[in-house]
């Protein structure tokens, strides 16, 4: 069982991390291109270095969790984390730029979501779904707190003096990683059966032994339904499902990647002033808030797939509304609010739907794989969106995003048929 205590621990660190690591360069990318005469491609484009870092110590990272557990990795990530923020407050040459992006490229891939969730999948098996997404409600506030932080920190102690306190908020971090335990319980060890992803009534386990005389056949498996898991998967549907796992978290992690970075800019160039355009920027803090409570309550009765499918089609609703923020701020608001409640639950779901496909006891190393792809491909994200905001036009941009969102949707609705077909007689 995962404690309660653990919980707000991961989640502090969950909010303390994205919020000085993955929402830095939306915060302060301005700020440094001015510091250093830089442009823009300089600048996001360390920020699309630290996504490639990601990707390529990903497969390292989620042996590593399988290995020796949580508590050592995301400590390590703590202290690249505190290093990469304290070189990018120092540093003002192009050499020193990228290496503090490369400190912190390692520390989110270290210390953020997936990491967490493998340390959690280690802990709790299949049982850990609930925990994933209580600490997601404490990450789902970074923006919400960081964003406004960030630019007071700055004004009043300047862009070295504002990361520099970033490092501190990191350091802080050190010691509620180290609070991860280093014991696999019993409960994850035994349960290997993805069918448990989701608890299942008494009625559903096997009936004890002493109830009749051993007979040679096996007992009846429990009738397969839309809501649990396929322990039956044929290596082809299997190998299938992870495949479309990683795409859909490659789409969302691209997705991710570009609006973390330019949402503020984003908002501006649809005609917001940008002082507005921050502060319902941070809106998107209260709709993954709202939108990860929810499925904590009610998560359980739903597949993952089905939740997954059900937060891209919202996703997509939330571009489609974007295109009259300029025109309407009530607009605005329910995009970012509504977007921030699409990407909160697939940031849970990206954790779930896993455990539906593969044993919790090799879940980091398999998540690590497929996560690769996705790592790289947004690492390209923050540099080509700047490019298309300034040249193609805000709206142009967000209809790229629209398409993005529907190749989503339709990537979710294809692994759940996959999931649940019926097995072929072969």
């Amino acid at each position: 069982m995962i404690r309660t205590g653990l919980v707000i621990r991961l989640g502090i660190g969950q909010l303390i991390g994205w919020g000085t690591s993955y929402y830095l360069i939306g915060n302060f990318g301005p700020q440094l291109a001015q510091l250093h005469g830089w442009n823009d491609a300089i600048i996001y484009g360390g920020f699309s270095f630290a996504l490639l870092v990601m990707g390529a110590v990903s497969p390292l990272c989620g042996r590593l969790i399988d290995k020796q557990g949580g508590r050592p990795v995301m400590a390590a990530g703590s202290l690249f984390h505190v290093a990469g923020c304290v070189t990018l407050a120092m540093t003002s040459s192009l050499s020193g730029y990228f290496t503090a992006w490369l400190l912190l490229g390692i520390a989110m891939r270290f210390t953020l979501y997936d990491a967490a969730f493998a340390a959690l999948a280690r802990l709790g098996g299949a049982n850990a779904r609930r925990a994933m997404g209580q600490i997601t409600l404490f990450g789902g506030l970074a923006s919400t707190i960081f964003w406004p932080l960030g630019h007071y920190l700055e004004a009043r102690f300047g862009i070295s003096g504002a990361l520099l306190c970033y490092a501190g908020f990191a350091l802080l971090s050190l010691p509620l990683n180290l609070s991860i335990p280093a014991k696999v319980t019993s409960s994850a060890t035994n349960n290997t059966n993805p069918a448990h992803a989701s608890p299942q009534p008494p009625a559903l386990t096997q009936a004890p032994a002493t109830a009749q005389p051993p007979a040679p056949a096996p007992a009846p498996a429990p009738a397969l339904t839309p809501t649990t898991a396929r322990p039956d998967l044929s290596p082809h549907q299997k190998m299938l499902c992870g495949v479309l796992y990683a795409c859909i978290m490659s789409l969302i992690n691209i997705i991710n990647a570009a609006m973390s970075a330019h949402m503020i800019p984003l908002l501006a160039g649809l005609g917001l002033m940008m002082a507005q355009a921050i502060t319902i920027a941070s809106l998107r803090g209260f709709g993954q808030l709202a939108s990860r409570l929810g499925e904590i309550l009610f998560g359980r009765h739903f597949n993952p797939v089905m939740v997954t499918i059900f937060a891209s089609a919202l996703m997509l609703l939330s571009f489609t509304i974007g295109f009259g923020a300029g025109l309407s701020t009530l607009a605005a608001i329910i995009f970012c609010i509504s977007f921030g409640a699409a990407n909160g639950i697939l940031t849970i779901t990206r954790g779930t739907v896993p455990l539906l496909i593969f044993d919790p006891a090799h879940y980091g190393q398999q998540v690590g794989r497929l996560l690769l792809p996705g790592f790289v491909l947004s690492a390209l994200a923050p540099s080509l969106f700047a490019v298309s905001i300034d040249g193609l036009g805000a709206k142009a941009t967000l209809g790229i995003l629209c398409l993005l969102a529907l190749a989503t949707l339709a990537g979710a609705i294809w692994l759940y048929r996959c999931l649940y077909k019926k097995p072929s007689a072969t």
